[in-house]
């Protein structure tokens, strides 16, 4: 045999033996895994139909508690139906007593008046009772502190009644436990469903009130009134119809409240201030003449400005001061012919004055740009 085969062992007695007690070794223990695993799943199953039981009798147990309750109910609301039925009844022969009394104390006063001397007067003054021409609001507030208590505890005692356990041994205690517990957990359950319920209804009117309030802001809008005019954040006008013009008058409670305010004087103050204001307007819109030089300089001029000619300025000052001169004309109202003429001659000094410094300016000029040269 050459070294490059590769030993096998057939043949050999030992190397069988012991791959035979290897594939034994492992039937043994495959065979454990195998009852381990039927006894693991024999356990699981007793544990599922265990609870499979569980479940059933809990579900009949579950089903008889809800015929239990049910017929519970139904009692309960046949008691309350008997009872409201059995209160009605007993108001109804209340008042009929009360009537029957009303009807005998009549006909004892007429019998009365009857059997009475005619001599004497011929009307009585009947005291009134207590209770009688009252309605039940103002009866209420006049009962006194005694009275509101007992009726309390008149009140308690039919809402709670008192445990009639005297005598019962511990299999009928527990019962009684038993059902207040259930008691307990219905009215605790129904309390839990009416706060959520009335918090899902506080939600959804805040949400309609916002929705109500964003209905009403387009609709403002739309009118091309205030958003908010609306929403109830401003008093709403007063609509008064005019029997002699037929129509809506819209005006505002201030607007009517205006009406009749103040007088001539006022009138004549706010008359004053609006001519006031437009001459002001007037008089600030001006064209405004530029000051002459100052040393071949014009003052008020800022640096970096190009020079104005000198024929636009004059005809510009010229402008402004006949513009000038017709408003101040339009304005008084009346003028003495003496100072109309003092002011043309001032003006027309002015002028010449004027002129005599614009040549005099030129000539300036004129010899410094010589002089430059």
């Amino acid at each position: 045999m050459s070294d490059d085969e590769e030993y096998t062992g057939e043949g050999d007695p030992e190397f069988i033996k012991r791959q035979d007690q290897k594939r034994s070794d492992l039937d043994e223990q495959l065979k454990e895994y195998i009852s381990e695993w039927r006894k693991q799943r024999a356990k699981e199953e007793d544990e599922l139909k265990k609870l499979k039981e569980k479940q059933a009798k809990r579900k009949i147990s579950r089903a008889e508690e809800e015929q239990k309750m049910a017929q519970r109910k139904k009692e309960e609301e046949e008691r309350r139906v008997r009872e409201a039925e059995e209160k009605k009844q007993r108001e109804i022969e209340e008042k009929r007593m009360r009537l029957e009394e009303a009807e005998k104390k009549r006909q004892a006063m007429l019998q009365a008046m009857k059997d009475k001397d005619k001599k004497g007067p011929n009307f009585t003054i009947a005291k009134k009772e207590a209770g009688l021409g009252l309605s039940s609001a103002a009866m209420e507030r006049n009962k006194t502190k005694e009275q509101l208590e007992e009726e309390k505890k008149i009140s308690l005692s039919f809402r709670i009644k008192p445990l009639a356990i005297e005598g019962f041994n511990e299999g009928k205690l527990r019962e009684k436990a038993q059902e207040l517990w259930e008691l307990i957990v219905k009215l605790e359950t129904e309390k839990y469903d009416l706060e959520e319920r009335q918090k899902r209804q506080d939600y959804d009117l805040k949400e309609l009130k916002e929705r109500q309030k964003q209905q009403l802001r387009h609709k403002a809008l739309k009118k091309g009134l205030d958003p908010e005019a609306l929403t109830g954040k401003y008093p709403p006008k007063i609509q008064v119809a005019s029997k002699y013009e037929r129509r809506v008058d819209t005006r505002s409670y201030d607007d009517k409240k205006k009406l009749f305010e103040g007088g001539y004087n006022t009138v004549y103050a706010e008359t004053l201030e609006k001519t006031w204001q437009e001459r002001q307007e007037r008089f600030m819109q001006r064209t405004k003449s530029k000051l002459p030089k100052w040393f071949g300089e014009r003052p008020g001029k800022k640096a970096g400005e190009p020079e104005t000619p000198e024929g636009e300025e004059d005809a510009k000052a010229d402008e402004d001061i006949v513009e000038d001169e017709d408003e101040v004309e339009e304005e008084v109202v009346e003028e003495e012919d003496e100072e109309a003429e003092e002011d043309e001659e001032e003006e027309e000094e002015e002028e010449e004055e004027e002129e005599e410094e614009e040549e005099e300016e030129e000539e300036e000029e004129e010899e410094e740009e010589e002089e430059e040269e």
